[in-house]
């Protein structure tokens, strides 16, 4: 707002000059009196004009709409600038907007969502309209390391996906993953964290940590038979899933090597793979998706975009895998479960 000097203040500023220029003022009084007073009332007057010449409109002008002042999004203010001065606010880019992760295709071939061996175990349950317990147990992958909330974990977005599946089955499926577990560490926890669960699916997430801590195979080949047929003793169709196609897991030399082991140990133990490493190797080779579209920036862990869609194939696969004799096991139900079961 510009500085304006009433007649009163210009009189005031006369006053107060020294007792020498008392006389020089008060020649010049009467003049700068009225200069400022010629002032004061110019200015009064354009301030009228322009308040009264302003149009008012309640359309939709021609540059951009102003928002009423209650939906104005309010600006950060820096740290030492003046209240009257509104800070600039900074904002950090993200790797992939949500609208543009969301719009992303949830895409594999067939065969990776495809099982080569039945349920047994999930598909009678299904069949008889009883109860289906799934355990997912696992590392940082199966927890949900990178996932923006538990709902956005693996586990709880398949479980969303089966009961789409089969609406009005109960269906539930625990999350038994810890951050930073090897083989043998889940090994341990199987009779308190799976086996006390009476599952008749247990989904096995293995290898990462193993491969990212530089630790030889081979021991790691005979805990993980052990562990499967500590699984099938149990009485549960097993399920292994293998380590993810991220750039942190990629480094290691020993990556092909346990991907290959955990593809012939199912193949030897008679159980189904889920290809998650060869999944996300066709959105990075296939699709071209970058790997921040389907990895957190860790470069190590899935984000919810990943997450839900290795739910949706694994959905896929299970349904599937769960019904595929169902029409036999109608006509002969109890020689097709144990056939199915051996």
């Amino acid at each position: 707002m510009p500085h304006i000097l009433t007649p009163r203040k210009c009189r005031q500023r006369v006053k107060c000059l020294p007792t020498k220029q008392i006389k020089l003022a008060g020649a010049q009084a009467a003049a700068v009196a009225v200069v400022c007073a010629t002032h004061f009332f110019a200015l009064q007057s354009d301030s009228a004009t322009a308040q009264t010449s302003a149009p008012v409109s309640t359309t939709q002008a021609s540059g951009p709409a102003q928002q009423p002042a209650s939906q104005v999004t309010p600006l950060a203010v820096s740290a030492g600038v003046p209240p009257t001065v509104t800070a600039k606010p900074l904002t950090a880019p993200a790797p992939l907007a949500p609208a543009a992760a969301s719009a992303l295709a949830c895409t594999a071939p067939a065969e990776l969502a495809h099982f080569e061996l039945p349920l047994p175990h999930t598909m009678r349950r299904l069949a008889e309209s009883q109860p289906l317990t799934i355990v997912a147990i696992g590392s940082s992958s199966t927890a949900g390391a990178g996932a923006s909330s538990p709902a956005a974990t693996y586990p709880s977005r398949l479980a969303a996906e089966l009961r789409a599946r089969f609406p009005g089955r109960e269906i539930t499926v625990l999350n038994r993953g810890v951050n930073g577990e090897e083989t043998t560490n889940m090994m341990a926890r199987f009779s308190a964290d799976v086996l006390a669960a009476h599952p008749q699916l247990v989904l096995w997430q293995i290898g990462t940590n193993s491969v990212l801590r530089d630790h030889p195979l081979s021991p790691h080949a005979v805990q993980l038979h052990d562990g499967i047929d500590r699984l099938k003793a149990a009485g549960a169709d097993v399920v292994l899933i293998d380590p993810q196609f991220a750039p942190a897991v990629l480094a290691k030399s020993e990556t092909s090597g346990m991907v290959e082991q955990i593809a012939l140990a199912a193949k030897e133990e008679n159980v189904d793979l889920f290809q998650r490493f060869a999944v996300m190797r066709s959105w990075y080779d296939v699709q071209h998706l970058s790997f921040d579209a389907f990895v957190s920036p860790d470069r190590l862990h899935m984000n919810d975009w990943s997450y839900a869609c290795i739910a949706k194939l694994l959905g896929i696969a299970i349904a599937e895998a769960a019904t595929r004799p169902i029409a036999a096991a109608a006509v002969h139900p109890a020689s097709t479960w144990s056939s199915l079961a051996q």
